[in-house]
C-alpha cells in the first residue's frame, strides 16, 4: 500500500452514489445464492470474480438482475442493509447516500411496508452500533417503465421513512427517456425530496439536459457525456450542480474505454463540482478507497488534494449543516495529524 493509499484509507468520507443490493460483498451473494437455489449466481465466493465480469452495460443490468432476485424476503433485505453498512465502516465512510430501488422487491412479493421497515431497522443499527449514518435515495429502475415510476413514488411519497431524501433513476438510459418520468419526479419534489436521476452515464448530454429541465436534477449521477458539451459543462459549474463520478464502473460498463481517457480532469479544469463513488463495488472489483486512488492518479492529486474532494461530496450531499460541518471538521483534522 502507498503512502497516499494509506491516507485514503483512514480518511473520513461521504458517499453519494452507491447501490443498494450493488453493494453486495461476495460473501454475502453467496449466502443468499445458496439459500435460492434456483439462481444462476455462484454460490462460489471466487466464481463471483467471473461471473462479474461484464461484456458491456447490457450485460451488467442482466447479471446486476439476477442478483436483485436473491432478495426475496425481509430478512434478505435487512441483512444485505446492515452488511452493505459493514463494509462501509470498515472503509470510513462516515456518510453515504444509498441507492435503492423498492420496486426490485416490492414485485417480487416483498409487501412495501415491510421493505421499508427492513432498511430502516438497519440504518439505525448502522448509525448506533457501527458509526456509519446511511440515508436514502428511492429510484426507479428505468426499463422497468412507469408503473416502477408510479410503485417508487407512491412508496416514497406515502411511506416515506425517515431516512429517505431523494429520489432518482437508474437503469439504461439508451431508449429509456428521462422526460417521460417528470411527473414522478414533480410529487417527489412536492412531497420534499431531492431529485437525483442518473444522465449522460452511456448517452449524450441531451440527457443531461433533459434530466436538468424535465426531472430538476439537483446532482447528476455519473454525467459522463457532460465534457461533449462546453456550455452544459459550464452550466453544471456556474450552478454548482455537482457530478457522481464513478471511474471503475464507467470502465466495467464500458461508458469509457480508458480510465486514463475518463472525463474527470476536463470536468474539474471546468469547475465543476465532483465527487468520488464506487456504485456497484464488490461487482466492479473495486470500493470507495480504491476509487479515491484512481481519482488521485488521474487528477495528480497528494494528500491535501484527496482531503478537499472528500470535501466536495460532503458539500455535495444531503446532510443537514451542523453534520457536514462536524464531517469536514473531522476531514481537516486527519488532514492535519497525518504524517505520511
Amino acid at each position: 500500500m502507498s503512502v497516499l493509499d494509506s491516507f485514503i484509507a483512514g480518511l473520513p468520507k461521504a458517499e453519494l452514489h452507491v447501490h443498494h443490493v450493488g453493494s453486495a460483498s461476495p460473501r454475502i451473494v453467496a449466502e443468499l445464492a445458496a439459500r435460492h437455489a434456483d439462481s444462476p449466481v455462484p454460490t462460489d465466493p471466487e466464481a463471483l470474480a467471473d461471473f462479474f465480469t461484464f461484456r458491456d452495460f447490457a450485460h451488467f443490468i442482466e447479471v446486476y438482475l439476477s442478483v436483485v432476485d436473491l432478495i426475496r424476503d425481509a430478512q434478505d433485505v435487512r441483512l444485505l442493509t446492515y452488511e452493505v453498512a459493514r463494509d462501509m465502516a470498515r472503509q470510513n465512510i462516515r456518510y453515504a447516500e444509498l441507492t435503492v430501488t423498492p420496486y426490485s422487491s416490492t414485485r417480487r412479493g416483498i409487501p412495501d411496508a415491510a421493505f421499508v421497515e427492513a432498511i430502516e431497522d438497519a440504518r439505525k443499527a448502522a448509525e448506533a452500533e457501527l458509526g456509519v449514518v446511511l440515508r436514502w435515495c428511492f429510484d426507479i429502475p428505468g426499463e422497468a417503465g412507469l408503473a416502477a415510476a408510479e410503485e417508487t413514488a407512491r412508496i416514497a411519497c406515502e411511506l416515506k421513512p425517515e431516512g429517505l431524501v431523494s429520489f432518482g433513476l437508474g437503469g439504461p438510459e439508451i431508449g429509456v427517456p428521462r422526460p417521460q418520468f417528470k411527473p414522478y419526479f414533480d410529487r417527489a419534489i412536492a412531497a420534499g425530496l431531492h431529485s437525483v436521476p442518473h444522465a449522460g452515464e452511456t448517452t449524450g448530454p441531451q440527457t443531461i439536459r433533459d434530466a436538468l429541465t424535465e426531472l430538476r436534477a439537483e446532482r447528476i449521477g455519473h454525467g459522463t457525456s457532460a465534457t461533449q458539451d462546453p456550455a452544459l459543462l459550464a452550466h453544471l459549474a456556474e450552478h454548482r450542480i455537482p457530478l457522481e463520478v464513478c471511474p471503475t464502473s464507467n470502465l466495467a460498463t464500458r461508458a469509457v474505454t480508458d480510465l486514463d481517457a475518463h472525463p474527470v480532469k476536463e470536468m474539474v479544469a471546468a469547475g465543476v463540482l465532483v465527487t468520488i463513488n464506487s456504485d456497484d463495488p464488490p461487482m466492479f472489483g473495486t470500493d470507495l478507497n480504491r476509487e479515491y486512488g484512481v481519482a488521485a492518479r488521474l487528477l495528480d492529486l497528494d494528500a491535501k488534494g484527496v482531503a478537499e474532494l472528500a470535501k466536495n461530496a460532503v458539500e455535495a450531499s444531503f446532510m443537514d449543516e451542523a453534520g457536514k460541518r462536524a464531517l469536514r471538521a473531522e476531514i481537516d483534522s486527519y488532514t492535519a495529524a497525518w504524517r505520511g
